[in-house]
């Protein structure tokens, strides 16, 4: 594919709106699920599989959806995992049961495991030098923008018309985006073996799962701890003897993509904790609505968006390791101000205002950190380097939320909740900037 050094083209539109689709079904759950429990009847252990049975798929598939558009081809894989997404989307919407939103929310994110890492290898085959960085930035300003942006969503579309409506989109989007990359995405052919790693297939879905379940499952979750644990041990090993592994270990011998995946499990946790229960305490102490809590996200949305298109200018004034840090204290701040200000000091003050300080680092944070998770790394091991990225990211997901809520379950008054669940965010955060530490950008 020739390289275009001064126009993007319609690829990156493509790459950009199958990623953000994605993202986007991973937060617009929140303020769907009261919605989705009374007309489904569902109680409140069956409700939890409705966001988990999803998680589950995408976490535990991530690093296979990577290393198969290695082998077999990207635009090949991303094709299929567009039409598992949107057969997916649909079939949640049009489900009328328990059984049936679950499993279909499973093969949803089947369809995102493969989708999400190879929306990033297509990049790196489609753009070089400059562009690339330019691309990689905007992949990154995506991912903070699709979590907000559900939010927001889910609250109209719940509040307006129905919860439904939020997977249909997916349908129309998916179907466009399947039409313009069959004519305008051209594969790109690696120089590696053609044979897939089953037995590293097969270990790191069965751990990434398991793992996934200890966090977010209902019972047994010792049990699914240590099956986790054992094949996780036992797919590192295999990785090493396999000569076409799925994820290749080379991948972690550069301190900069180490760094990077450290920083980005604590960042997006502490994120993505910070967007779970947010709008839970804006209900309950506030009132809102679920629209009215969506809507309260913008004073984080718009900076985010507007900090996102200003990093690579950024970046290449004080450099991609500078600027991680800089968005994470900015992330820091605006949490530690919502925290110290309490909410008895009405919305704007305790929580729109620090919100913009929130919403800058994520705008700053997450395109820089993708730089440095795919940094330094060859055609034959790009889908894997995107796996690893996307994996380390639907991880610290799971992890940070759960952590915090798992922390301040004691609490009954909300507006006490919300002040520990902050301050345990923050210490997250504060685990991203020590990782993001050892990051060291190559100087060109």
């Amino acid at each position: 594919m020739s390289k275009n050094k001064e126009k993007f083209g319609i690829v990156l539109p493509i790459i950009l709106l199958s990623y953000f689709m994605i993202l986007l079904d991973n937060s617009i759950i929140f303020t769907s699920t009261v919605k989705i429990a009374q007309e489904l009847h569902l109680n409140a252990q069956t409700l939890a599989w409705v966001s988990s049975a999803y998680t589950l798929t995408f976490g535990g598939f991530q690093l296979f959806g990577g290393r198969i558009g290695d082998v077999f081809g990207r635009k090949r894989v991303f094709l299929i995992g567009l039409v598992l997404f949107s057969f997916g989307s649909l079939m949640v919407g049009l489900s009328t049961n328990a059984a049936m939103i679950i499993s279909m929310r499973a093969f949803q994110g089947i369809g995102s495991a493969i989708l999400a890492p190879t929306t990033l290898a297509l990049l790196l085959d489609s753009y070089q030098g400059t562009m690339r960085t330019r691309a990689i930035a905007a992949y990154g300003a995506t991912a903070g923008l699709g979590a907000s942006f559900g939010l927001i969503l889910g609250g109209i579309i719940t509040s307006v018309f129905s919860w439904r409506y939020g997977f249909f989109l997916n349908v129309p989007v998916g179907i466009l985006m399947f039409v313009l990359t069959i004519f305008f995405v051209h594969d790109s052919k690696t120089e590696g073996s053609r044979h897939l790693d089953f037995v590293g297939t097969l270990l790191s879905v069965i751990g990434l799962s398991a793992l996934v379940y200890s966090i977010d499952g209902t019972s047994h979750q010792i049990l699914a701890l240590i099956v986790a644990i054992v094949a996780l041990i036992l797919f590192v090993y295999a990785e090493k003897r396999i000569k076409n592994p799925i994820m290749p270990l080379k991948l972690f011998m550069d301190r900069e993509r180490s760094s990077a995946y450290i920083a980005r499990f604590f960042f997006i946790g502490a994120a993505f904790a910070y967007f779970f229960v947010t709008p839970q305490a804006l209900q309950r102490v506030y009132g809102f609505t679920p629209l009215m809590a969506g809507l309260a996200f913008l004073p984080a949305t718009l900076p985010q968006f507007f900090s996102a298109t200003q990093v690579s200018r950024v970046s290449m004034k004080i450099g991609n390791d500078r600027l991680i840090l800089v968005s994470i204290i900015s992330g820091i701040i605006g949490v530690l101000l919502s925290a110290v200000l309490g909410l008895s000091h009405g919305y704007w003050l305790a929580v729109g205002i620090p919100m913009i300080f929130f919403g800058v680092g994520q705008g700053l944070g997450l395109s820089p950190l993708t730089i440095a998770g795919v940094a330094n790394t060859d055609a034959d091991i790009a889908g894997a380097a995107s796996g690893v990225v996307n994996t380390v990211h639907q991880f610290g997901q799971s992890v940070g939320m759960s952590i915090v809520v798992a922390m301040t379950s004691g609490f009954n008054n909300p507006a006490t909740s919300y002040h520990y669940q902050l301050l345990i965010i923050a210490v997250i955060f504060i685990l991203s900037f020590i990782a993001s530490l050892g990051i060291q950008t190559k100087k060109q």
